[in-house]
């Protein structure tokens, strides 16, 4: 067998189109929030108040997807932030960023399998059946469970059967959403009230940080072109476009969301609806028929953010085992399809767990994953301005902000921001997390750490750092 022939088969295929990855980007960032928690949003802060928190969010995460942009085009290998991280920063911060951003693409996945039996209950309402037992209060029944596990295993097989068929699957679903957010604009037109949006600002800034705060859970998942970019068969600087296209569509849709619900109904009765969006849209048509097919789109959202984000988390867990940071088990690709099959299993093996654990689980899972998600932001803004200084003459296809100090402002801007949204977390702050999410996002990062401790010391960031990390590995063994 030929050297060709041996990279070939121990490498990702090429089969993604511009569509594709668009549509991974956006379907990620557009998940189940939009659908149960505009209420919310709305009853804290008022129409005005979380719109304004939700093009705030959407600045700050297009700021860093800035970053991204220029990275992902200079870049285009699978796992993203590892691959950036290393060449800027070293082994160790390279796991540190990866580990983070697979953490809260591992916790969303998680939720997704919680949140669909959860939305399947509003138009089933018998669906709980055959009790199991109580966690945090809610009653957990077996059926209820099994609809949540049984499509991580559907979704599994999907991915395991190949990128291009979850990318075709991944289409037919954004463009359903699509539709459905038509529909909905349609509705508030016809069916929607003025007056409904008053009052336009209440909570005062606890209302606007409390809805500001649900962001990085919100839009993660542009940065799962980077992780498909080993996989996309188009110019590298189309790429990193890409991403700063799917925040901007993703902030447009959470914003029209926000805008319609709340012209449907007034904002206390909202804060008491079931599923606010779903229930604003039946008032809207006066028809229960149209609530149901509202939750059909927060059912396709569920699925493509559930999708897309199965997908980032397996290719940076295969490349982190390709680099040697993880369990080599964890690259082994699947021999027909070239997917990576055993970390896809791990992760789809924690998601069929999940809805087990009811859905207390939900709120858990969003707050526990945050932190980690705007740690990984931070580095990425870090070694954006590191790979600035150190390497101004590497091939960048897509370059932002100019070249010079111009350019670094957007990388120091990212950092801050980001450094800004993570102590909104913090105990004292208007949204710091209660124990049980900080109880899950110490468990992972203990995993985290013995991992970690396995990295070898004294390897230098550098373009070359994967090869040396690699031997290093090599003669450890």
């Amino acid at each position: 067998m030929s050297k060709q022939e041996t990279t070939e088969e121990h490498s990702l295929l090429k089969v993604l189109g511009n569509w594709d990855a668009l549509a991974l980007g956006f379907g990620a960032m557009i998940g189940f929030g939009w659908v149960v928690l505009t209420g919310g949003w709305i009853a804290s802060a008022g129409t005005g108040g979380a719109v304004l928190a939700m093009i705030t969010g959407g600045v700050i995460m297009g700021v860093v997807g800035l970053t991204y942009a220029e990275l992902t085009a200079a870049m285009p290998k699978a796992g993203g932030e590892h691959n950036f991280l290393l060449r800027g920063m070293g082994p160790r911060w390279s796991f540190v960023g990866s580990w983070a951003i697979t953490g809260g693409y591992v916790t969303i996945v998680a939720f997704e399998a919680v949140a669909l039996p959860r939305t399947a209950e509003y138009i089933f309402p018998d669906l709980s059946r055959i009790p199991l037992w109580t966690v945090a209060g809610d009653e957990v029944h077996l059926t209820w469970a099994l609809v949540g596990a049984l499509a991580a295993v559907v979704i599994t097989v999907i991915n395991i059967r190949g990128v291009k068929i979850a990318g075709t699957a991944q289409t037919f679903v954004v463009v359903f959403l699509l539709v459905i957010g038509l529909i909905l604009i349609l509705g508030s037109i016809t069916g929607g009230s003025p007056a409904n949006i008053q009052p336009f600002f209440t909570g005062g800034t606890s209302g606007f940080f409390s809805v500001l705060v649900v962001v990085p859970f919100l839009f993660i998942g542009f940065d799962v072109i980077p992780q498909s970019s080993e996989e996309v068969d188009i110019p590298a600087r189309q790429i990193g476009r890409l991403v700063v296209v799917a925040v901007i569509l993703a902030t447009l849709w959470y914003v029209m969301t926000i805008l319609t619900t709340s012209s449907a109904m007034p904002a206390a009765d909202l804060a008491g609806a079931d599923i606010a969006t779903a229930d604003a849209m039946g008032t809207m048509f006066g028809s229960d028929l149209m609530a149901n097919v509202l939750i059909a789109g927060g059912i396709a959202g569920i699925i493509t953010s559930w999708n897309s984000l199965l997908l980032g988390a397996s290719r940076l867990m295969y490349s982190m085992a390709r680099s040697g940071m993880l369990p080599r088990w964890f690259g082994v690709l699947h021999p027909r399809y070239r997917t990576p099959v055993n970390a896809l299993v791990f992760i789809g093996a924690l998601s069929f767990a999940a809805p087990f654990f009811g859905t207390e689980m939900l709120g858990w899972l969003v707050d526990s994953g945050a932190p980690s998600i705007v740690l990984a932001y931070i580095l990425v803004s870090l070694v954006f301005v590191i790979l600035r200084r150190r390497e101004p003459g590497m091939d960048r296809p897509l370059r932002v902000g100019g070249r010079g100090r111009g350019g670094e402002m957007i990388g120091w801007l990212a950092a801050v921001l980001c450094v800004g949204l993570l102590s909104l977390y913090l105990p004292g702050m208007p949204a710091a997390l209660t124990p049980p999410p900080w109880i899950l996002f110490g468990l992972w990062w203990v995993l985290g750490i013995v991992f970690l401790l396995r990295i070898p010391r004294g390897i230098a960031a550098g373009p070359d750092a994967e090869d040396r990390l690699l031997h290093r590995l090599a003669q450890r063994r």
